[in-house]
């Protein structure tokens, strides 16, 4: 068996609820067995976050019915499919899960426009099995800015400080992706559990909104949390058609230098096989806020390419104890503090 098999490889980022949502609900289950887990399982997953994005065509108005759709989505493709996945609401789950040879999956909400300032909803969401949250996307919510939105300068609301407080009491992991820089500043100088950013770059390589800076991701690592590199080429090099592996390693090897290697995960955003999937044929050029979405690395498309980072670490001189640590036991560790 090779490392990578060997090894407990978590997936923090993995926008497939949103494909697997827009079937039918009779569907949900099977679609999800053939489609989706023989590429988590060819890509040796073992712990798979799966965000709740709500797309724009449903907000506001229908924003909290999609996210409860989406939730109990979550849940029946796991209930239909429990010989192979579990969905965890702890720690112990997650160990259990996987000690049964079953795919650990997190529930985690991709901001939450669906409650808006409503902070006393948290909660439920936490009753429902959601264990990581973030509270701004691209552009301003009730609670902060996301990162499209720096220009501001603005940290995060009373509500997002009513939140962050809240997740923490709850243990629910606040994750810093897609949050504004003022914001990030904001949520470190408050933060009193360890806190996970699911899919972010190293913004000292790619100068783009969406990366960390240096001092971010020392933040980060200071609270005893882990950055989790996103594989999205538009965000590891300004020309994201000729992005390589490479280039990923490069992000990997500049966080684990920043903030150390027990600081670093894997937060790949397989976007391409989602994006093409809900994307109508009349729309070729996929693309969301000015990023190309389709454009990834060669061989890297998707989960059952997850081999391929490992071999790529393996030739840039990491050693066998600091890969398996970038794969999964660094995200295991945080999960363990905050899902206790």
């Amino acid at each position: 068996m090779t490392l990578h098999h060997r090894a407990v490889v978590a997936d923090t980022h993995n926008d497939l609820l949103m494909a697997v949502s827009a079937r039918p609900p009779g569907r949900w289950s099977a679609f999800f067995r053939e489609r989706w887990l023989p590429q988590l399982e060819a890509g040796g997953v073992n712990l798979q976050v799966l965000p709740v994005f709500i797309d724009s065509e449903y907000r506001p108005e229908g924003a909290l019915r999609q996210t409860l759709r989406m939730i109990e989505c979550a849940h029946v493709l796991a209930e239909g499919n429990a010989d192979r996945v579990r969905l965890c609401r702890d720690s112990a789950e997650i160990d259990q899960a996987l000690a049964d040879g079953r795919i650990a999956l997190v529930l985690a909400m991709e901001s939450m426009p669906g409650l808006d300032a409503s902070v006393e909803l948290i909660p439920t969401l936490y009753r429902l099995g959601v264990r990581v949250a973030s509270i701004a996307h691209w552009g301003r919510t009730p609670l902060a800015d996301g990162s499209g939105e720096d220009a501001t300068g603005s940290g995060l609301t009373s509500h997002g400080v009513a939140a962050l407080q809240e997740m923490e009491r709850l243990g629910i992991v606040f994750d810093v992706s897609h949050l504004g820089a003022s914001g990030v500043t904001h949520v470190l100088e408050l933060a009193t559990k360890p806190l996970m950013a699911t899919h972010s770059a190293a913004r000292a390589l790619r100068d783009h909104h969406r990366n960390l800076t240096d001092e971010q991701l020392r933040g980060v690592a200071a609270t005893g949390g882990v950055v989790c590199v996103n594989f999205l080429a538009a965000f590891l090099t300004e020309d994201a058609r000729s992005c390589t592996i490479d280039h990923l390693v490069d992000h990997i090897e500049h966080v684990a230098q920043v903030a150390g290697i027990d600081h670093v995960g894997l937060g790949p955003d397989f976007m391409r096989e989602v994006t093409t999937d809900l994307t109508p044929p009349c729309c070729d050029d996929a693309s969301y806020s000015g990023i190309d979405s389709l454009a990834a690395i060669p061989g890297l498309e998707g989960p059952e390419g997850l081999p391929m980072v490992t071999d790529a670490l393996l030739k840039r001189g990491f050693t066998e104890e600091e890969i398996v640590k970038v794969l999964g036991t660094n995200v295991q560790r945080l999960f363990k503090a905050v899902l206790a």
